[in-house]
Order: C-alpha cells, then sequence, then structure tokens
C-alpha cells in the first residue's frame, strides 16, 4: 500500500511541478578563474557572461526581495528566476557586478561580515594555499585540538611541482579519490575545522601556517569585499544580504551563539551601507528549527537554505530553496536550466 501512495505522491507532484513549475533561485559564490578549486565556487567571467545572456531571454528575473514581495501577494511567480552569490568575495564586485549591469540582471550578493576589510582568507581557502599550491612541505604535520592529537605523513607529496598542480587542478572534494596525500590532508583539516568555533579554526591555521613556512598573506585572487566596495557593489541592481559573522554551522551552535551571528551580521552590514538589509542565508545551509524564528526576529524578511528545488508559491519565506550554478558553458548551462524547469 505505501507503494501505491508513494507513486500516486509522485505523480501528483510531478503534475503539480509541470503545471505550477514555480521560481528558481540560483547560487553561485564566486566569478573568477582559479588554479584550483576544491569546492566548485569558481565560474569563469565568460561563463557567467553565457549563463546572464541566456537568463535575460529565459524568464524573469527579480531580486530577492522582489520574489518575496509577489510570494506574500499570491501573484505568479511562474519562470522566475533570482541570482544570487553567497560568501562576499571580492570578485562579485570586480568581475560579477560589471557583467550584471551589461545584461541589466539583478542579484543579490549574501556577505559573511566577519571578513570585510580582512587581509585573511576564508579558511577553507587558506587551507588551499597552504596545502594545495606549488612548494615544499614537512613530511609530517601534528596538530593538538585539546581533546585529540593528529598526525598526518606527506610522503612522497612533501614536493609539490608547478606540473603536479597542473595535473591536480580539477580535483574536487566530492570526489572519491585524493590524488596525493597533501589531497587527503586537505579532506582531512576540513573536516577537523569545519565545526569548529572561529577562533579556534584561526589558531589551528596559525599552526599549520607555521608548520608549512607560509608567510601570512592572503592573496588578492581570494580576498573578501572592503567596506568601501561593498558600498559600490550595493544599489539599485544589487542586493546586498547577510551570511552571518563567521561562516559557521548554525545547527552546531548554542542558540545564543546562533542569535549572534545573525543579528551582528544585519548590524554590521546596516551600519556600512546606512539603510536595512532584509535578505539571509544560512551559511553551508545549516539551521535547526530553532533558527528561524532568530532569522525573524532580527528582522530579515527571507532567507535562503541550500535545499535544491524550485520556491513554490505557498513555500517557507525562510527555508527557500536554490540551486548551486557551477562552471557550464552556454550550452550546458541551458540545458540544466531547461531540466530544471521541467522536471
Amino acid at each position: 500500500m505505501s507503494m501505491i501512495v508513494n507513486k500516486v505522491h509522485q505523480a501528483v507532484s510531478h503534475l503539480k511541478n509541470r503545471m505550477f513549475p514555480g521560481a528558481l533561485i540560483l547560487m553561485y559564490h564566486r566569478i573568477a578563474e582559479a588554479n584550483s578549486d576544491p569546492w566548485s565556487l569558481c565560474v569563469t567571467p565568460k561563463h557567467f557572461a553565457e549563463h546572464l545572456e541566456i537568463l535575460r531571454d529565459y524568464g524573469s528575473l527579480l531580486h530577492l526581495k522582489e520574489l518575496t514581495r509577489k510570494l506574500d501577494d499570491r501573484k505568479s511567480i511562474h519562470r522566475s528566476i533570482v541570482v544570487t552569490f553567497d560568501d562576499g568575495y571580492a570578485d562579485n564586485f570586480y568581475y560579477a557586478k560589471p557583467l550584471l549591469e551589461k545584461y541589466d540582471v539583478p542579484a543579490t550578493v549574501f556577505v559573511t561580515t566577519g571578513s570585510i576589510d580582512q587581509k585573511h582568507e576564508f579558511w577553507w581557502d587558506e587551507l588551499d594555499r597552504l596545502l594545495l599550491q606549488p612548494g615544499t612541505l614537512p613530511e609530517s604535520l601534528q596538530l593538538d585540538t585539546g581533546d585529540r592529537t593528529y598526525q598526518w605523513e606527506l610522503g612522497e607529496a612533501v614536493n609539490y611541482s608547478q606540473a603536479d598542480s597542473q595535473r591536480d587542478r580539477h580535483w574536487r572534494m566530492e570526489a572519491g579519490k585524493d590524488p596525493t596525500p597533501r589531497h587527503a590532508l586537505y579532506r582531512s583539516l576540513y573536516h577537523l575545522f569545519q565545526f569548529l568555533p572561529a577562533h579556534e579554526q584561526r589558531q589551528l591555521l596559525d599552526e599549520v601556517r607555521s608548520w608549512a613556512n607560509i608567510e601570512p598573506v592572503s592573496r588578492s585572487t581570494h580576498r573578501s569585499l572592503s567596506s568601501e566596495e561593498l558600498v559600490a557593489l550595493g544599489g539599485e541592481l544589487v542586493e546586498i544580504g547577510a551570511h552571518t559573522v563567521s561562516h559557521p554551522f548554525l545547527a552546531k551552535l548554542p542558540i545564543a551563539s546562533q542569535l549572534n551571528e545573525i543579528q551582528q551580521s544585519k548590524n554590521h552590514l546596516e551600519e556600512i551601507l546606512g539603510y536595512s538589509v532584509t535578505s539571509f542565508s544560512y551559511p553551508n545551509g545549516s539551521y535547526v528549527s530553532e533558527t528561524i524564528p532568530i532569522v525573524q526576529e532580527a528582522g530579515f524578511e527571507c532567507a535562503c537554505c541550500s535545499i535544491a528545488d524550485r520556491v513554490q508559491p505557498n513555500g517557507n519565506h525562510f527555508l527557500l530553496p536554490r540551486v548551486v550554478v557551477e562552471d557550464w558553458d552556454s550550452e550546458a548551462f541551458s540545458r540544466w536550466l531547461s531540466k530544471c524547469f521541467s522536471v
């Protein structure tokens, strides 16, 4: 009986999606060329331009706040599309904004406020800088977290050449196999760091940097927005949203810490911009049921998560689904977009 019920439910859902395909919120992170991109965050400027040209003729392009208003007013969101960016990389200003202006496509950029005006990279990027770039590293690394002592051996990957780096440039974290012990170390350290408080992440990064004997200088290609760039980025075409202070997994934090991360990011952005910030996105798509009222009470009008789906007319404004866009050329992007609206 349950199998029959499931089949009926699937058929109804499929028919509903055909009749009311809803809106699509696209999630980008960076518009940049990159020698290594473990998390598939980068879309090249060339491909992004191709995406925008296709989007402009494909559906109704809206700001996130405009989509939310349509949902409130129960207006049609059929084939509506929203472009969003997470994290707040400086390349959003230097490469994304000129293309958004050229094609007259609105967008919403969610900014991690603790990285504004900072010289350090996001911790996942700094791990890439320390481990996955050409150079020589010591044979073994030992880290003590207080609860446990970890040790890793690099073996033959102590020396990593430019040719090695080029060979491995397409490696991704979601790949099942690590091409070298350096990539295995990156994976291990990511899993070790991901749920730690920001100050513990910085402390351990300092230890890894000291072990690697690499200067604490961030790459200009990987830095976050400055206050001045943030002000210049925001405006009629680009809406600025909040993305917490330190980009944590909110579900792993106490309620009081979640409140601080969410409210302080909003306050900081409004202090810089001089106007209200009403959109939010959950870093890493992480939240618990208690997170949603915190976002509401902080004064946000909507929030995006990382559930891969379309926005439906009766959807939760504080759990708006999004789909990740990768570095596809025009043909692949067009096929993917068509599938998103037809499945």
